[in-house]
């Protein structure tokens, strides 16, 4: 059963007090988003739900009530405050996507530390900045991790703990070093730091291109949007199994991977594991989920490895299906359809707006391709490049822009207070995004600013191109990038992989241009397609274009600490 009713009947009548009212919250009283996400759901009467279910590679599996989630994220809290953390203090958690990364998170919001999630698979160099950056006072890890962060501790002075949760009694512990099981402690009350809207609550860090990655400084407020959004977008409520696929080294798997479900009261899933479509479809059947939010990389490859492999499970149980951190293509709702019967909704936002801006709302009418309306309570627009002025012609392409003031936006790029204000043009705030918005008031991704091509010109979108692309029954992925040319500044080039069972040959060669030539402008065309094994990505799934761009340009390639598999 749906949560959202009509899009048009929540827009005439919305207001954010529409969740603050449902969580029990009035204007400036305490707001914690760890109490929210455990407590409340016990003082509710549903600390035996459960609230998580785990599984690794290995096949091992745990099942946390939310109870366990109450006292297993108050012995962290007691854990941290024991030590010495304080309210404000940046807390590390880098570890994999085990049952300490979840539950640490709401440990640490519970004390009014700040909690700084970072990607597990980062080298020694890329946390370094991290930390260094943000003065992190404590970071939470494993064994295997504990290596990386005892290369880089000489040179973090305010660095005082390092906390391992998987401590061999075997192994000596080094420098800082602390061991702490969760598992082996139950501590039933704690005292909840008594947190404001405005009191900071997530450190999440933004890729980096040639300068140093930006810390994007979350407030406790932004529960207010993560909660409505889950409910209305993601279509959760608590009879739902739900799986979100990002890791909470993203602000996907923070935002709606922890805080959004349990302060639902939703059973989640989490699968430890590397990426395999066997193993993906065995998990919504072993788990019967329900509602399923991924990524577009994800589905492309699941696209990838054909249909008749769907066959082979019984994936009856779901019943949504979200995407989000690229744009999805169109062909990819068109399969979703086909497979499991049905569409993936797109939906737009980042690190910076703290929750979903864009979306197709369940039992809204999709344009494949589309990335929806905006969410009820936020007001969105294209403007000119230019001036910032709105563009008020429908199919003009400009810069996506919101008006600044809902309560999961940013408050703050850390220690960066100049490229913060840099965001805000003429009273908006700008993602850094081109698009366009048709009659109906969907909008239309072009590509990110620095991305658009510039031929002769003619602006030309990479994803349009790369849609095109796609659309061919041999290629598996492509990106496109601008490359020099005497003539026209730039032309278009294109990267592409090829599915299995397909080979690079002149007629191959011939039939994609002869096939694309029939979707795009002349000027659009790419004027070059090379054949690679791989698109680089970031470990979130997102095209690295600027890396081609480089490599095309001579340029500095700038900070690759997020690239998959670096």
């Amino acid at each position: 059963m749906s949560n959202i009713g009509s899009y048009e009947e929540r827009v005439k009548n919305f207001d954010w007090s529409i969740a603050e009212k449902e969580l029990g919250y009035k204007e400036g009283e305490v707001i914690n988003i760890g109490w929210y996400c455990s407590d409340r759901i016990c003082e509710m009467g549903k600390g035996d739900n459960l609230a998580l279910f785990w599984e690794n590679a290995a096949g091992e599996e745990k099942r946390y009530t939310y109870d366990d989630i109450r006292v297993y994220s108050n012995a962290i809290g007691a854990f941290l405050r024991n030590l010495g953390v304080k309210n404000e203090d940046r807390v590390c958690l880098f570890m994999d996507r085990i049952p300490e990364l979840y539950i640490g998170l709401v440990g640490i919001l519970k004390i009014g530390a700040i909690a700084q999630p970072l990607f597990s698979a980062f080298g020694d160099e890329s946390l370094f900045v991290r930390l260094e950056n943000a003065g992190t006072s404590a970071i939470i890890t494993q064994r295997k991790h504990a290596l990386k962060v005892r290369k880089i501790i000489d040179r973090l002075p305010n660095l005082k703990h390092i906390i391992i949760v998987d401590h061999d009694e075997k192994r000596e512990l080094k420098e800082r070093e602390i061991a702490f099981s969760m598992e082996s402690e139950r501590v039933d009350t704690l005292e909840i730091f008594p947190t404001k809207a405005e009191s900071p609550s997530l450190l999440h860090y933004t890729s980096g291109t040639t300068g140093m990655p930006k810390g994007v400084q979350h407030v406790h407020y932004s529960l207010i949007s993560q909660y409505l959004t889950a409910k209305w977008v993601l279509d959760i409520s608590e009879n739902d199994i739900y799986w979100c696929t990002a890791d909470p080294g993203w602000v996907t798997g923070t935002s709606y991977g922890i805080i959004a479900p349990w302060a639902l009261g939703v059973t989640q899933c989490v699968l430890d594991s590397g990426f395999s479509v066997e193993a993906w479809y065995r998990f919504i059947q072993k788990y019967g989920v329900t509602v399923w939010y991924s990524a577009p990389t994800a589905i492309r490859s699941l696209m990838k490895a054909g249909d008749e492999i769907v066959k082979q499970f019984d994936l009856s149980c779901l019943r949504h299906l979200i995407s989000v951190g690229e744009p999805l293509n169109s062909e990819a709702v068109v399969w979703s359809e086909k497979v499991f019967g049905l569409p993936f909704h797109d939906s737009y936002w980042q690190t910076e707006t703290g929750s979903i801006m864009i979306t197709n709302f369940p039992g809204m009418k999709i344009k494949p391709g589309s990335m929806g309306k905006t969410f009820p309570g936020i007001i969105g627009i294209v403007v000119k490049p230019e001036t910032y002025e709105p563009i008020n012609k429908s199919g003009v392409i400009g810069l996506i822009a919101f008006r600044p003031g809902w309560p999961a936006m940013m408050r703050a790029y850390w220690k960066n207070e100049e490229t913060y204000k840099g965001k805000f043009k003429n009273g908006w705030y700008l993602p850094g995004d081109r698009a366009w918005i048709d009659n109906d008031g969907y909008f239309w991704f072009i590509g990110r600013d620095d991305d658009i091509i510039n031929t002769a010109g003619h602006l030309v979108s990479p994803f349009e191109v790369e849609s095109a692309l796609l659309e061919h029954p041999a290629i598996a992925e492509s990106a496109v990038v601008s490359k020099p040319d005497e003539i026209n500044m730039e032309v278009v080039k294109a990267f592409v992989t090829l599915k299995p069972g397909f080979e690079v040959s002149e007629e191959l060669e011939l039939d994609i241009m002869n096939f694309i030539r029939k979707k795009l402008s002349s000027l659009a065309m790419p004027q070059e397609v090379e054949y690679v094994d791989s698109i680089p990505k970031t470990r979130s799934g997102k095209i690295m274009r600027r890396l081609l761009h480089a490599k095309e340009w001579g340029e500095e390639i700038g900070d690759i600490s997020t690239l998959e598999n670096d």
